[in-house]
């Protein structure tokens, strides 16, 4: 009789412990499932930005920031310096011609001339370019007829602050070095340089007049 108590009693333990295990495991697989949920949640309402990682690869705000360029000037804000005795405060290397790998060959040279002394070269621009109709006329009758259409390609080299007495020796240089079909002149920057960057726009001007 002892011997089937304990055989009993053994077997009600195995029971009651396997009943303990399986319910401590649904309660630890319930539990895992909650939080899963809850980290699903959390990790949907937490954003990127919150993170102390954001912004990592960002590299725009290490640069210098961008000085205003002193050639966006207006007409209005425009102020001619006047010379003096020993220097002259802007001077135009102003060269033509007709072709264009010329006029951009010799502008380069006269600004890498003029960098080399260590002048100041303020805007070296382009003008805008001008077209120049050849015409024939016939031998008999007093009718022409169009031969061809020379086109003119101006640019201009602006120094500043250039010596009164190295100012013959650079013209010296820029004649002596001067390639065919290429003209230059150097003369002193006034206002009508200034406004002759600009194109005209008749029709704007037209509305100006019209409205004044």
């Amino acid at each position: 009789v002892n011997g089937t108590m304990e055989t009993v009693l053994c077997l009600r333990n195995d029971m009651v412990l396997q009943q303990a295990v399986t319910d401590f495991r649904l309660a630890t697989s319930k539990s895992l499932s909650l939080c899963c949920a809850g980290s699903t949640t959390l990790s949907s309402r937490r954003h990127y930005r919150s993170m102390p990682t954001h912004g990592i690869g960002r590299y725009k705000y290490l640069l210098p920031k961008e000085q205003v360029s002193s050639q966006a000037v207006t007409n209005e804000s425009f102020l001619l310096e006047l010379s003096t005795d020993c220097k002259v405060k802007h001077t135009h290397t102003h060269t033509h011609t007709h072709t264009h790998t010329l006029e951009n060959s010799k502008s380069k040279y006269t600004h890498n001339m003029y960098n080399h002394e260590r002048s100041k070269v303020p805007s070296n621009y382009a003008l805008p370019g001008k077209t120049t109709e050849v015409m024939l006329l016939q031998e008999q009758g007093t009718k022409m007829s169009a031969e061809g259409v020379l086109k003119t390609h101006e640019r201009v080299v602006q120094i500043s602050g250039l010596s009164s007495t190295l100012a013959p020796i650079f013209v010296e240089v820029l004649q002596m070095n001067q390639p065919e079909g290429v003209d230059f002149s150097i003369k002193q920057h006034t206002e009508l340089d200034f406004q002759n960057r600009f194109k005209a726009r008749l029709e704007l001007e037209r509305l100006v007049v019209q409205m004044s």
